[in-house]
């Protein structure tokens, strides 16, 4: 479905009864932008672009790490979904890039062929109309994540940065490996914007960014080339707290992931594990460090809780630490 300029002002103003206007979410305290991973951190739940404004708007959230997925789908992009929740049934996403080894059917090429030629077709004042929607209920978008960045032509990398511009992004975010920096990087340079590699607790062949030594080698390779620190996987992979790598190169982290998690790699509610989660946001509070602190929502929904419930502990988890 194609949406129109009218259609953004009409949701807009449809997400917000007449005293949230007035009165709009702020998740910003002690200068330290909280943010949600989205709709990742929304488990179980639509993806959906309005469904995502009513969910912040429950949480009291004004800031995101958004994934593309839902920006496209809802401007009417061929073959994507905002999530595998919104998929129809018996229905699959478009197969994107052509780097990853996978081979592609017939049917796939000619899938990924049209959403190529709409991405590069792309008028960027609708992703700019899309901000604005946003903007006007009080969210900003403040990195655009890109899931398998390396692996789409030139001309689509070029997108995903007109993009991220066009949405009022200061950076991309992506999972990435070690071998993507170099090329990535090219285009950070060119485009002048971060991009933060997200850390995981290991990878395979030590590629992907659980060692704090291939952060060190991407940055080498462009001072655009950044981190996503995850708060809970570099606490389990390096078996340590993240305050010193953070301390270290805070200039270079686009944003951190905030979770807590034992060493021994359990997934646990804010305040049961081990990461210092309270330093953290004190520390970047402190020294001023302009970086969104994004809750990345992962331990288990408790019986008779909800995701919405449960993420609103997080947020005011966070939000007492920062007072």
């Amino acid at each position: 479905m194609i949406r129109t300029r009218r259609d953004f002002g009409k949701l807009a103003l449809a997400l917000l009864p007449a005293s949230a206007l007035m009165a709009k979410q702020d998740s910003k305290w002690g200068g330290v932008q909280v943010g949600i991973n989205a709709p990742y951190s929304f488990k179980g739940m639509s993806g959906q672009a309005d469904k995502i404004l009513e969910y912040l708007k429950q949480i009291d959230v004004n800031a995101l790490e958004l994934r593309l997925q839902p920006v496209e789908a809802w401007l009417g992009a061929p073959g994507v979904y905002a999530s595998r929740i919104d998929m129809p049934k018996g229905s699959a996403a478009v197969v994107q890039g052509g780097r990853t080894g996978h081979v592609l059917t017939p049917e796939e090429q000619e899938a990924a062929k049209k959403l190529q030629e709409w991405r590069t077709s792309l008028s960027m004042e609708k992703m700019k109309a899309f901000r604005k929607m946003y903007e006007d209920a009080g969210v900003l978008i403040q990195i655009l994540k890109i899931d398998n960045f390396n692996s789409f032509s030139d001309e689509v990398i070029d997108y995903f940065f007109l993009a991220a511009k066009s949405l009022g992004c200061y950076a991309l975010s992506t999972e990435g490996n070690l071998k993507d920096v170099e090329r990535l990087g090219t285009f950070a340079d060119k485009h002048k914007m971060m991009i933060g590699y997200h850390g995981h607790t290991a990878g395979p062949g030590g590629e992907a960014f659980g060692a704090p030594e291939n952060w060190e080698k991407a940055m080498a390779v462009s001072k655009y080339n950044g981190i996503n620190l995850d708060l809970g996987h570099f606490l389990v992979g390096q078996k340590t707290s993240p305050i010193p790598f953070l301390t270290k190169y805070h200039e270079h982290v686009t944003h951190i992931h905030v979770k807590d998690r034992k060493y021994d790699g359990t997934t646990v509610p804010f305040g049961e594990g081990d990461v210092p989660i309270v330093e953290t946001l004190q520390l970047i509070s402190k020294n001023k460090w302009k970086l969104q602190a994004t809750i990345e929502f992962e331990y288990p929904v408790p019986a008779g809780s909800d995701t919405l419930t449960e993420l609103t502990k997080c947020v005011n988890y966070c939000r007492k630490a920062l007072s």
